[in-house]
């Protein structure tokens, strides 16, 4: 049998700060800075679309450094959108 692989150094088990994605820029998700779903409401429908598509890619990113289960995360990202842009949450009840 081979020997057991040494012990892992304190750096090689940190982290990584960034994902192992290649990077994307988010315009429309940056934009919105700290207006949230008033910002989601002025959107059109092709705008939409595209931030679904930006956070998905978040989401991807971010679980390539944490690891864990994605598929809830990324089936619910078109209905959290489109529940936002349509009612005044979180006003509405």
């Amino acid at each position: 049998f081979p020997a057991p692989p040494p012990p892992a150094t304190a750096a090689a088990t940190q982290i990584p700060k960034n994902g192992y994605f290649p990077v994307r820029k988010t315009p429309i998700l940056d934009s919105m800075n700290n207006e949230g779903t008033q910002a989601m409401r002025r959107m059109t429908v092709p705008q939409l679309t595209e931030l679904a598509d930006e956070v998905r890619w978040q989401v991807l990113d971010a679980v390539s450094v944490t690891g864990g289960h994605l598929g809830a995360g990324l089936g619910v990202v078109e209905l959290t959108v489109a529940l936002h842009a349509v009612y005044d949450t979180p006003r509405d009840e």
